[in-house]
């Protein structure tokens, strides 16, 4: 197991400074025109494509960096540069993070490459869990998955909401019922190969904050995929509803769903995100109270300025430790017996949302204007207290695990 540390090894040190160039000159030349235009930045990706960024074998070194900080350090750097831009650019990963946690080896191999492209035909992938009436409460979940044992098919019928790439992706990973009778237990997850018929992009959705990313429905009408497509396989999924059916009789625990493993996979590098947008907030903020002159001397020197920047880097700090520290749990088999995953992504939410508007307040009028960058990156700051989980849900996970009680 590798011993926690809270300085960066050279090698990572390394890849930090390669991404923090990326997002300096590439991401953040870009940011204000692609957030007006709400589309896919496809020739940014292209370019993290060509330099190695935007790759399976990037994000792979990363994930199975052993110390558990090559995601987060590398997500906080692109989202220092735009979150909506950078969005586009990890939005595979959560697909990628759902194959990688359910699925096979045979799976892993054949599925993640496709998610991702070359970097002359760059793809994209979607993970699609949330549906119109069922987005914290996953129990709601309608999209069904039906096996035709004659074809070896398994036939979905849905509708999926708030997908990041949602319709435009290569590759899509669909979350469905199997077995209505137990709950979140009988789930599963499925892939949806390129250009499989009855798979349709819904509306497209204008969105207050990360409008570089694209986010929309994914209709699913009789789509046919193969048996191969269930991701862990119909052995597994077969053993592990007959535990779950088990467990409902005898009123035991309950089991962990597809969707929510992916989640918990998924929820320090979601903090990690808050915490670059939230940086590139205070960044800005100081650099400009240090230069803003009102009633002849910098506006840094008034106290109501310098302790708000004296708060701002005290919360991004300590939300950055509790990534570093879920993140290493995780990659160590640490269980969150206190829900450490759910707190990294809490605080640094709650943190990104209050540093973004601190540094609206220090540029003043300025900072209400599209012409700073603050204006945006407090708009986008909004949806890290929404997304995988609101921090109302995040409080409710920390809140069961300290108690061991259902509260509701």
């Amino acid at each position: 197991m590798t011993e926690f540390a809270l300085d960066l090894n050279d090698d990572q040190k390394q890849v930090r400074d390669w991404l923090h160039g990326f997002a300096r000159d590439v991401i953040r030349p870009a940011a204000a025109e692609w957030d007006e235009r709400e589309e896919t930045p496809w020739p940014v990706i292209q370019e993290a494509a060509k330099v190695g960024i935007y790759s399976l074998d990037f994000y792979a070194q990363q994930f199975f960096d052993p110390t558990g900080l090559g995601i987060p350090m590398a997500v906080e750097e692109l989202f220092w540069g735009d979150a909506g831009i950078a969005l586009s650019i990890v939005g595979t990963g959560l697909a990628a993070v759902g194959v990688l946690a359910n699925g096979t080896e045979e799976q892993i191999g054949t599925w993640i490459p496709q998610m991702y492209g070359d970097a002359d035909d760059v793809k994209v992938a979607a993970f699609c869990s949330s549906e119109p009436d069922a987005g914290s409460d996953v129990g709601a979940m309608r999209t069904r998955a039906v096996y035709d044992e004659a074809r070896d098919e398994w036939v979905l019928n849905g509708t999926k909401t708030w997908a990041t790439n949602g319709g435009i992706a290569n590759v899509h990973v669909v979350v469905a019922v199997v077995d209505p009778g137990l709950g979140t237990k009988g789930h599963a997850s499925f892939i949806v190969p390129p250009h499989t018929p009855g798979l349709s992009q819904g509306q497209k959705f204008r969105k207050h904050g990360i409008r570089a990313s694209h986010t929309a429905e994914v209709v699913l009408e009789d789509v046919r995929v193969p048996g191969s497509c269930l991701l862990g396989g119909r052995e597994r999924l077969d053993e592990r509803l007959a535990r779950a059916r088990e467990r409902a009789r005898a009123g035991g625990e309950r089991t962990k769903n597809a969707a929510m493993a992916t989640f918990e996979a998924s929820r320090p590098a979601v903090g990690a995100m808050a915490v670059g947008t939230a940086r590139a907030a205070y960044d800005y903020a100081l650099e400009y109270a240090k230069e803003r002159r009102q009633f002849g001397r910098p506006i840094i020197d008034n106290q109501g300025v310098a302790f708000q920047l004296a708060d701002m880097r005290t919360g991004i700090d300590a939300a950055r430790l509790l990534v570093w520290r879920a993140s290493w749990m995780a990659v160590s088999g640490k269980p969150f017996t206190a829900a450490e995953g759910s707190m990294s992504k809490l605080f640094a939410s709650e943190v990104a949302r209050k540093v973004t508007a601190q540094a609206v307040q220090i540029l003043g009028g300025n900072g209400f204007t599209r012409e700073y960058p603050v204006e945006r990156m407090h708009r986008d700051a909004a949806i890290y207290t929404i997304f995988e989980g609101t921090s109302e849900i995040q409080r409710l996970v920390i809140a069961r695990t300290l108690s061991g009680l259902p509260i509701r």
